[in-house]
């Protein structure tokens, strides 16, 4: 599979609304402007943001998102504690106007804010400082950037109207506090993964991604892979970030799991990797309203097996991260 690098400032969408071809790659940094989704009536209802994190300590795990779908705003606010297994959900549904996100990445903060829920990501000098605030919840970290810093960054083609554009983050240094019920935890040697998204979807999809981060055999590095939605587009997401450095993997990936057994390991294979995922905790989410619904399965655990960079090797042992199935209906 040949994907194009994107080395140029480029506009996803065409002064009309359509999907920009010249955008169609990937690349190392944000180099895309996104302004043009969620602006006026274009498709309305099938424009989709969101601004996604993952903080995983060895303590705890915890998921922050703001997104607007168009017709709602729906925030996610959970944390799983990895020491007793309980885990403890804020997460809302409000209308649009709940959500606050910038055009394109690095153009302001995202926030949501309603009653009894708040979260919001604004960028610092060398990081985003990440806050959430919930009944007996609290969050402050700062998502720092490692340097070198680099990220895998795609446009998914469906068509001239459905498209994706998607930045996975996969290595951010975290610190800062948990607090629940009242108890507050300073995060020990922790990392947070980014997964933002501007784009225009069909009503139903399904996706796997999975991502992982941590220091092994040498290295600083984070996997970074994804299936079934960029099928037949001539793009995947999938690459690996070793020292600062993206490689891109131009193959599409073979995930073996049994999704009526999840907690069952997980592996992906391809060319150049064979990871397998031993789950240690599993976030499932099932909610159907009819035309609307979700069903998702994000396992967490760790990663052990190899990938190969430039002809080199890298063991790959105990690197935590998660791997997900989810359908939407949306």
């Amino acid at each position: 599979m040949t994907e194009r690098e994107i080395t140029e400032p480029v506009a996803l969408c065409l002064p009309g609304g359509g999907l920009n071809r010249e955008a169609v790659g990937w690349s190392r940094t944000a180099l895309h402007d996104t302004s043009g989704i969620g602006r006026g009536f274009r498709d309305r209802g099938r424009n989709k943001r969101w601004e996604y994190w993952a903080i995983l300590s060895p303590t705890h795990i915890v998921s922050l998102t703001v997104s607007s779908l168009d017709f709602a705003g729906v925030h996610g606010f959970w944390v799983h504690d990895r020491r007793t297994g309980e885990t403890v959900d804020r997460g809302a549904v409000g209308g649009p106007w709940t959500a606050t996100l910038p055009g394109s990445l690095g153009g302001g903060g995202a926030r949501a804010r309603m009653r009894g829920l708040e979260l919001s990501f604004v960028e610092e000098p060398g990081g985003t400082r990440l806050r959430a605030r919930a009944r007996g919840l609290a969050v402050d970290v700062l998502a720092a950037r490692p340097e070198p810093h680099e990220l895998v960054a795609v446009v998914v083609p469906w068509s001239e109207r459905r498209f994706q554009y998607t930045v996975k983050d996969v290595v951010r240094t975290a610190s800062g506090t948990v607090t629940v019920d009242g108890v507050t935890t300073e995060l020990g040697e922790a990392w947070a993964i980014l997964d933002h998204g501007r784009g225009r979807w069909h009503h139903s999809v399904r996706w796997n991604w999975g991502a992982a981060v941590g220091r092994t055999d040498g290295h600083l590095v984070g996997l970074q892979f994804g299936a079934r939605w960029t099928d037949g587009t001539g793009m995947t997401e999938n690459g690996f970030v070793v020292d600062g450095r993206t490689h891109k993997v131009s193959e599409q990936l073979e995930w073996v799991y049994d999704l009526e057994r999840p907690m069952d390991p997980w592996t992906i294979r391809g060319t150049d990797i064979e990871v397998t995922l031993t789950p240690e905790y599993d976030h499932a989410t099932r909610t159907d309203l009819g035309p609307l619904g979700t069903r998702g399965d994000q396992v967490f655990g760790v990663f052990d097996g190899w990938i190969r960079v430039g002809g080199e090797r890298i063991r790959i042992e105990r690197l935590f991260g998660f791997a997900e199935d989810v359908a939407n209906r949306w």
